[in-house]
């Protein structure tokens, strides 16, 4: 019990020094932590544009619905019943039947051409099927548009496949994008921190070799230069959460106009409790990484004899 307490109680004043170590050198310190808050922020910013635009599109799924126009000599209740076994399909996740009278009602509120159908004698419309496929984007589309082509009832399947098509491709490219961006903005907090620690074990060089020379094993040298990469990493992590929270808050009012003139109350949505968390503790190994690797390799050039 009494090596588990020496053990903690170590590595506790390790994180304290690190803490004191940071709070003694202000200027210096913030400006670490800020370079590092930076590029923490810019993925987390572009990975929360990524998720709203993908709200405000309803996860995109809408954009690949499509219409199944029935014959004209399908009645109302084999319409209805058409909708149900489509909907039962494994690879449909809704059918919504828009009789007739529907589409005739919403053609004449939105088409302009009101006075033109009352000189109709009959409703020149077909009933119709909404159909979203189960998959979203990520469905084989054109698969199931065929498949209810090839329907008996089936007059015209109406599928804009190119901007399916397109549409998959800008979020892929926007999915792919923000990872390169994650992968580099990383890498850059390792050798930010890095660098640090490198200048940190130069200041402290000689401290190093009085320990080395009375004995202190590397690991011993070494824990204090790793809590300090991770608190430099945390700390960043925490004033980019902080950023991206106030951007996020500067930019709502401008888009929450926007949508109301769309007639939406769509608001912008940020980072999750869990989210938050993820940022903080990237932020933290990342720093605890440059840190490893700072001291792996300067370390070894401290020589007290």
């Amino acid at each position: 019990m009494d090596s588990i307490a020496r053990y903690f109680s170590a590595h506790s004043q390790n994180l304290v020094g690190a803490l004191g170590r940071i709070s003694r050198q202000p200027l210096g310190s913030s400006m670490t932590i800020a370079v590092i808050a930076i590029a923490l922020a810019l993925p987390s910013g572009l990975r929360i544009m990524v998720n709203n635009v993908r709200i405000l599109s309803g996860s995109l799924e809408a954009a690949v619905d499509f219409t199944v126009y029935l014959d004209m000599s399908v009645d109302e209740e084999s319409a209805q019943v058409l909708a149900r076994d489509v909907e039962a399909r494994p690879d449909v996740n809704r059918a919504v039947l828009i009789d007739r009278a529907q589409a005739l009602a919403d053609f004449r509120a939105y088409s302009g051409f009101g006075e033109a159908l009352d000189a109709l004698e009959e409703n020149p419309l077909p009933h119709a099927l909404v159909v979203r496929p189960a998959g979203g984007t990520r469905g084989d589309v054109e698969a199931l548009a065929r498949d209810l082509d090839e329907m008996q009832q089936t007059a015209l399947v109406q599928l804009d496949t190119a901007w399916v098509e397109r549409l998959r491709s800008l979020v892929e490219l926007a999915n792919r994008a923000v990872d390169i961006a994650t992968m580099l903005l990383s890498l850059a907090v390792v050798v930010v921190i890095g660098n640090t620690i490198r200048l940190e074990i130069n200041n402290r060089r000689e401290e190093i070799e009085v320990i080395k020379l009375v004995g202190g094993s590397d690991g011993y040298v070494r824990r204090p230069f790793l809590y300090l990469g991770l608190c430099y990493g945390f700390g960043g992590g925490i004033v980019a959460a902080i950023t991206t929270a106030a951007g996020l808050g500067l930019i709502s009012p401008p888009a929450r106009s926007l949508a109301q003139l769309y007639d939406s109350g769509y608001r912008l949505v940020g980072l999750s409790a869990g989210q938050t968390a993820l940022l903080l503790s990237a932020g933290a190994i990342l720093g605890w990484a440059g840190a490893v690797i700072a001291t792996a390799r300067h370390l070894r050039d401290v020589d007290p004899t």
